[in-house]
């Protein structure tokens, strides 16, 4: 017998062997047929669905669960728009949040709405005597007040207040870390959002160190919410790669850095997993500090990497060789650059055919790039709502001739390359129907156009969230299409996205969301 029985549906299978069906049926979590292998068996459950459409649940292979969940219930500057306002609002948390010499986190930074940068002298004025922490929306840098820059290390580098990059985690440093109970509630209403979007797999982007590491034993967080049936979707986790150490492992296991016991790329179960190994190479464009061969347009900038190249490049290097997958972040065209150049390296010394090696964001990558990301195999993981969101601001700062080459589309399936559609979440909007709908216009929500010739079809975005996004976490055998002996983890929408205008894709209603077979409620419990 089975589970459940959907029927009278418009199933989309994102399987090109049987692209449509009407009728799927769910036994213990996983699909066992579709139409006339199950039409006629019996089901605990039924579920007419009365024509709506049906995907496969959506993969954001790039988030941040915690840093999500933290900011939901975190102070934010988000709205203000002028200086005095931003201190006014952190004042107001200030005031009310903890006692002096405490620290305070406020959210919603972004120095693009005010024209320039805070200072630490401004803090000081809406301190009430705390340790104030301003980060930054893109996660890539942040403003202190003076009673953190007095703590600070000799020679850490910042600009009257605001610290980019490895200089904000210098701070992050001065910090005792969060709680593992604190971060898996975080983690916990950022999954539930997700689920309310029909996301029912991500990549958690960076655990345990790095720029956005909270806490040294962040996994326990995430395997706390597993011991306590509250994890709601299933969650790969990148380790960040300054977890590794050097090991004294026998020379014939070829590990000149390790996570500590060996663990690596694989480790867990259907629910949590070690994903790929995360490489910070540069920065980000929020904050001006992704790594360009060209200047940003209008100044002398070409942004920053985040280690000595040679250093950056052996790491990634040792990540392969340890057996990772890797996940590298390179936004800038040099970082992507540096990123390319050191996985040639590391498939040179130990081909690996099938690691399946990641470029996160791929933010700025020009045209002779392209036959290289195709040639070494590497996906490309973009965030398409970055455009829409941001997309006026960086085609300014790119220029005319550069704007087109931002996150790509077109350019990297022309040439063979696994295009991965992901989100960033919390940096802005996470829900995947709105990111297929930026794909397919290319334009930013001002309507300004964005490089249209990387323009693609609702099918193929569709195809960057589902299918591709599988074989990106390494989980193409058991996810991506609805497909028998799958995962039944599937979302219906109240409309098929090929089959409405363009421009209403991102507004289109979830119905319902089903992980492991089963629906999340109303409440948002499974």
């Amino acid at each position: 017998m089975l589970c459940t029985r959907l029927t009278n549906a418009n199933i989309v299978t994102m399987d090109p062997d049987r692209p449509a069906a009407r009728d799927l049926g769910i036994w213990r979590g996983r699909i066992v047929g579709l139409d006339e292998a199950v039409t006629s068996l019996p089901a605990r459950e039924v579920v007419d669905l009365q024509g709506a459409t049906v995907l496969p649940g959506f993969i954001d292979s790039h988030v941040h669960l915690a840093w999500a969940g933290l900011k939901q219930n975190a102070p934010s500057v988000a709205p203000c728009r002028r200086a005095e306002d931003v201190l006014a609002a952190v004042a107001e948390a200030t005031s009310r949040t903890g006692a002096p010499g405490d620290w305070v986190d406020v959210m919603g930074y972004d120095q693009r709405a005010l024209g320039r940068h805070l200072t630490a002298a401004e803090l000081d004025t809406a301190a009430h005597g705390r340790k104030v922490f301003l980060m930054h929306d893109s996660g890539h840098g942040c403003v202190v007040n003076s009673a953190v820059l007095e703590l600070l290390p000799a020679g850490v580098p910042h600009r009257d207040g605001f610290l980019a990059e490895g200089a904000m985690a210098a701070v992050r440093r001065l910090r005792l870390p969060y709680a593992q109970a604190d971060l898996a509630d975080a983690v916990e209403r950022a999954a539930r959002t997700c689920l309310a979007e029909g996301v029912t797999a991500v990549a958690e982007a960076g655990i345990g160190g790095g720029l956005l590491g909270h806490s040294p034993v962040e996994l326990g967080a995430y395997q706390l919410l597993r011991d306590q049936g509250r994890l709601p979707l299933r969650v790969q986790l990148m380790a960040a790669a300054d977890t590794l150490r050097p090991r004294a492992a026998h020379p014939r296991d070829g590990l000149p850095r390790a996570l500590d016991l060996g663990m690596r790329t694989g480790f867990g179960d259907d629910w949590l997993s070690l994903g790929a190994l995360k490489i910070y190479t540069d920065g980000g464009m929020m904050a001006r500090t992704a790594a360009l061969t060209e200047p940003y347009a209008g100044t002398d900038h070409t942004g920053q990497l985040q280690d000595d190249p040679e250093r950056l490049a052996q790491l990634v290097v040792d990540g392969h060789l340890a057996g990772w997958q890797l996940a590298v972040h390179a936004i800038g065209d040099r970082a992507a650059d540096l990123a390319l150049d050191a996985l040639e390296r590391a498939q040179r010394l130990r081909p690996r055919p099938d690691a399946r090696h990641r470029i996160e964001h791929a933010g700025l990558i020009r045209p002779d790039q392209l036959p290289r990301f195709a040639r070494l195999g590497v996906s490309a993981v973009v965030q398409p709502t970055f455009l829409y969101s941001f997309g006026d601001d960086y085609a300014q700062v790119m220029g005319e001739r550069r704007a087109p080459w931002m996150y790509r589309g077109r350019g990297f399936l022309d040439h063979g390359v696994t295009l991965v559609g992901s989100s960033d979440r919390p940096v802005t909007d996470g829900a995947p129907l709105r990111a297929v709908q930026f794909m397919v216009e290319r334009a930013s929500a001002s309507g300004r156009p964005i490089g249209p010739g990387e323009a693609i079809t609702v099918e193929e975005a569709l195809h960057a969230y589902t299918v591709a996004g599988a074989h990106a976490c390494r989980w193409d055998a058991v996810a991506g299409s609805l497909t028998p002996s799958k995962r039944a983890d599937l979302v219906v929408l109240a409309e098929d996205p090929r089959r409405v205008e363009t421009s209403r894709i991102g507004g289109i209603e979830i119905v319902a969301t089903f992980v492991d077979g089963q629906r999340a409620t109303e409440a948002g419990k499974l």
